[in-house]
């Protein structure tokens, strides 16, 4: 009898504090909260007890999706297997079928096939997974999209900002009441629900403690990570998120054709856990993304395979000239001599001069300070005049502002892991130096943030940044 006591306690469940969430009828199922609270573990549990009971089809959405790998199949797969349902379910490379009630999972980023989505019949549930970046127009091709008498989105996310749509329409916009002592909101068809790591029975030691040592080293972190407190869209980041989601395929929504030199940046690794990023762009157009591991004995392969991409598209190289840097010029030129190859390459020396000191900020605005009186550096021009791209590109494709080709920027979404070159992009906060100049956050200080080297989003820069003189392949 203890035995099958014990058996039945170690049954696999879901939360249970979710479940008057999943059973209050709702067109639309709206649930955040910080990290560790289970919220896409219990998603997935319970579109799988559903799916083993009734013919659904689920379409399982998230902004940037450009590998299986970067949707909810995995999840899916392990509540399979955690359920004991291996048998039931048909698991394909691209799909996941049960084979008696017929339900299916389909797959899609929302980004590159919103168009294709707005085709499809008989979708039951949509799941929107991180739909922090989910944005209005999306949202208006999504919701007539589900049909049915009973279908439902299931909108899930860690709040990012107060401005994001979704925060705003689903949690401020929709008015809360207490039920059974916890937060719900529930408003005609919408009920919202938040749920943090305390309310998650499954996490282990280890975690709590990660958790608590966060809350002790940063309150505001820990408030934001694990408490699932949305950031405010101020002034204190140097690119706002919403100017860059405005910018992603902008070369499309504006109708450019985008022209000019091909660019390539490389951010070098340091040491440790440090990776090398490299970014290409054509003209306005980031058109390529790379990230890949490399230590200080691996320059020269890093080196190497930087050049050849140059090689390949006739592009130019900017290159983190800084530390381990400092020895990848020496490598392009003896490249550039073996394979006989003109590929130009430039230093980017992050702490180096400001270009054009006497030049005002705003060449727009004769009020405005001059470049050397404002920037502490080169990499805070750099990433200062990238903003100003980023703003007049919101502005020409939200409000239709009109801009030169070369004030604005666009980002391919077919980049690998957009959306996390999106979040680097919109990290760095602005700080200012001793002389109250501006500069931007160090990498030592988002280490305390606990964030990591934005190594994407510096090579990102680099493609873009301003430059003293003209290009030569000596100019090394």
């Amino acid at each position: 009898m203890q035995n099958s006591t014990q058996t039945r306690e170690n049954l696999p469940t879901l939360n249970p504090a979710l479940r008057e969430f999943w059973e209050t009828p709702a067109r639309n199922r709206v649930l955040f909260g910080g990290r560790s609270s289970s919220k896409s573990w219990d998603a997935a549990g319970f579109a799988i007890f559903l799916a083993s009971n009734y013919k659904i089809r689920v379409l399982c959405a998230r902004q940037f999706q450009n590998k299986i790998a970067e949707s909810v199949y995995t999840l899916l797969k392990i509540q399979i297997e955690r359920f004991g349902l291996q048998s039931e379910f048909d698991i394909t490379r691209d799909g996941i079928k049960h084979k008696h009630t017929g339900s299916e999972f389909l797959f899609y980023g929302l980004w590159r096939h919103i168009d294709e989505i707005k085709s499809l019949e008989s979708i039951d549930i949509c799941w929107v997974e991180e739909a922090h970046g989910l944005i209005k127009e999306q949202w208006e091709i999504l919701e007539p999209t589900l049909r049915g008498e009973e279908s439902q989105f299931w909108i899930i996310f860690n709040p990012k900002l107060v401005t994001d749509f979704v925060y705003r329409k689903f949690v401020t916009g929709t008015p809360s009441k207490k039920i059974t002592g916890k937060i719900f909101g529930v408003v005609g068809d919408t009920i919202k629900r938040k749920i943090n790591f305390d309310e998650n029975p499954f996490l282990s030691k280890t975690i709590l403690r990660v958790i608590e040592r966060k809350r002790q080293e940063d309150q505001d972190e820990y408030d934001h990570i694990y408490g699932g407190e949305p950031l405010q869209d101020d002034d204190s980041v140097i690119i706002k998120r919403s100017w860059i989601m405005a910018a992603i395929d902008a070369h499309k929504k504006l109708d450019i054709t985008p022209t000019g030199r091909n660019r390539v940046g490389f951010d070098v690794a340091d040491d440790g856990a440090d990776k090398n990023a490299l970014v290409a762009a054509h003209g306005i157009l980031a058109t390529h993304l790379e990230e890949w591991k490399g230590g200080e004995d691996e320059l020269l392969k890093s080196a190497t395979r930087v050049h050849s991409y140059a090689s390949s598209i006739g592009a130019e190289i900017d290159y983190d000239s800084i530390g381990i840097g400092a020895f990848a010029g020496s490598h392009f030129k003896a490249l550039n001599a073996a394979n006989e190859i003109r590929v130009a390459y430039h230093k980017f020396n992050a702490g180096g001069e400001v270009l054009n000191k006497n030049k005002r900020v705003d060449p727009k605005d004769p009020l405005s300070p001059k470049n050397g009186d404002y920037y502490c550096n080169i990499k805070a021009q750099a990433w200062w005049e990238l903003a100003a791209r980023f703003r007049n590109t919101f502005n020409a494709v939200t409000k239709g502002a009109e801009f030169v080709e070369d004030e604005l920027v666009s980002i391919s979404s077919e980049l690998p892991e957009v959306d996390l070159l999106i979040d680097e992009l919109s990290t760095p906060k602005r700080d200012f130096d001793t002389r109250g100049k501006v500069k931007v956050e160090s990498k030592k200080d988002l280490e305390k943030r606990d964030i990591p080297s934005p190594n994407r989003a510096d090579a990102f820069v680099m493609a873009f940044a301003p430059r003293s003189g003209t290009y030569t392949l000596t100019n090394i």
